[in-house]
Protein backbone atom coordinates (compact mmCIF):
# COMPACT_ATOMS: atom_id res chain seq x y z
CA UNK A 1 0.00 0.00 0.00
CA UNK A 2 2.86 2.48 0.84
CA UNK A 3 4.85 1.94 -2.06
CA UNK A 4 1.24 2.45 -4.44
CA UNK A 5 1.56 5.40 -3.13
CA UNK A 6 5.02 6.53 -3.20
CA UNK A 7 4.79 5.82 -6.59
CA UNK A 8 1.58 7.80 -7.61
CA UNK A 9 3.88 10.64 -5.48
CA UNK A 10 6.65 10.07 -7.57
CA UNK A 11 4.48 9.86 -10.97
CA UNK A 12 2.54 12.95 -10.06
CA UNK A 13 6.13 14.98 -9.21
CA UNK A 14 7.72 13.55 -12.21
CA UNK A 15 4.69 15.27 -14.04
CA UNK A 16 4.70 18.44 -12.19
CA UNK A 17 8.23 18.59 -12.80
CA UNK A 18 8.12 18.12 -16.20
CA UNK A 19 5.97 20.84 -16.97
CA UNK A 20 7.69 23.51 -14.95
CA UNK A 21 11.29 22.59 -16.94
CA UNK A 22 9.06 22.72 -20.01
CA UNK A 23 7.31 25.99 -19.26
CA UNK A 24 11.15 27.31 -18.03
CA UNK A 25 12.47 26.35 -21.42
CA UNK A 26 9.84 28.03 -23.60
CA UNK A 27 10.26 31.55 -21.62
CA UNK A 28 13.76 30.93 -22.31
CA UNK A 29 13.60 30.99 -26.09
CA UNK A 30 11.11 33.74 -25.93
CA UNK A 31 12.98 35.47 -23.85
CA UNK A 32 16.25 34.91 -26.08
CA UNK A 33 14.03 35.82 -29.58
CA UNK A 34 13.47 39.53 -28.11
CA UNK A 35 16.52 40.82 -26.88
CA UNK A 36 17.82 39.65 -30.75
CA UNK A 37 14.84 41.20 -32.12
CA UNK A 38 15.64 44.69 -29.85
CA UNK A 39 19.37 44.39 -31.10
CA UNK A 40 18.31 44.05 -34.80
CA UNK A 41 15.70 46.68 -34.06
CA UNK A 42 18.78 48.93 -32.73
CA UNK A 43 20.78 48.53 -35.24
CA UNK A 44 18.33 49.20 -37.80
CA UNK A 45 17.80 52.64 -36.01
CA UNK A 46 21.59 53.30 -35.70
CA UNK A 47 21.93 52.54 -39.42
CA UNK A 48 19.99 56.08 -40.41
CA UNK A 49 22.17 58.05 -37.99
CA UNK A 50 25.46 56.90 -39.90
CA UNK A 51 26.43 58.98 -43.25
CA UNK A 52 28.55 57.76 -45.93
CA UNK A 53 32.11 58.83 -44.89
CA UNK A 54 31.61 57.47 -41.41
CA UNK A 55 30.47 53.84 -42.82
CA UNK A 56 33.75 53.98 -45.63
CA UNK A 57 35.86 54.47 -42.62
CA UNK A 58 35.14 52.33 -40.75
CA UNK A 59 34.88 49.50 -43.26
CA UNK A 60 37.88 51.04 -45.02
CA UNK A 61 36.91 51.18 -48.33
CA UNK A 62 37.52 54.56 -50.43
CA UNK A 63 34.63 56.39 -52.57
CA UNK A 64 36.36 54.27 -55.81
CA UNK A 65 35.88 51.22 -54.14
CA UNK A 66 33.69 48.57 -55.47
CA UNK A 67 30.23 47.05 -53.52
CA UNK A 68 32.18 44.11 -53.49
CA UNK A 69 35.35 45.52 -52.09
CA UNK A 70 32.74 46.92 -49.45
CA UNK A 71 30.73 43.34 -49.01
CA UNK A 72 34.14 41.63 -49.01
CA UNK A 73 36.12 44.22 -46.11
CA UNK A 74 32.41 43.74 -44.45
CA UNK A 75 32.85 40.24 -44.54
CA UNK A 76 36.19 40.03 -43.13
CA UNK A 77 35.64 42.59 -40.30
CA UNK A 78 32.23 40.73 -39.40
CA UNK A 79 33.86 37.47 -39.17
CA UNK A 80 36.95 38.29 -37.11
CA UNK A 81 34.84 40.53 -34.16
CA UNK A 82 32.90 37.42 -34.30
CA UNK A 83 35.28 35.72 -32.66
CA UNK A 84 37.66 37.94 -30.57
CA UNK A 85 35.70 41.00 -30.89
CA UNK A 86 33.02 42.99 -29.28
CA UNK A 87 29.22 42.63 -30.30
CA UNK A 88 29.35 46.76 -30.22
CA UNK A 89 32.09 46.83 -33.26
CA UNK A 90 29.89 44.13 -34.90
CA UNK A 91 27.15 45.98 -34.89
CA UNK A 92 28.52 49.02 -36.03
CA UNK A 93 30.60 47.08 -39.05
CA UNK A 94 26.80 46.05 -39.76
CA UNK A 95 25.59 49.18 -39.95
CA UNK A 96 27.83 50.79 -41.81
CA UNK A 97 27.38 47.58 -44.60
CA UNK A 98 23.87 48.72 -44.43
CA UNK A 99 24.26 52.49 -44.81
CA UNK A 100 26.48 51.50 -47.89
CA UNK A 101 23.67 49.52 -49.50
CA UNK A 102 21.49 52.21 -48.86
CA UNK A 103 23.52 54.35 -51.16
CA UNK A 104 24.12 52.09 -53.95
CA UNK A 105 20.62 51.37 -54.03
CA UNK A 106 19.58 55.03 -54.22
Amino acid sequence: MASRILANLVVIGSGILGRAVFQTYRKAIQSRNGVAKEALKNIRRSSKTMNEQEARQILGVSEDSTWEDALKRYDNLFLKNAKNGSFYLQSKIHTAKECLQGIKTK
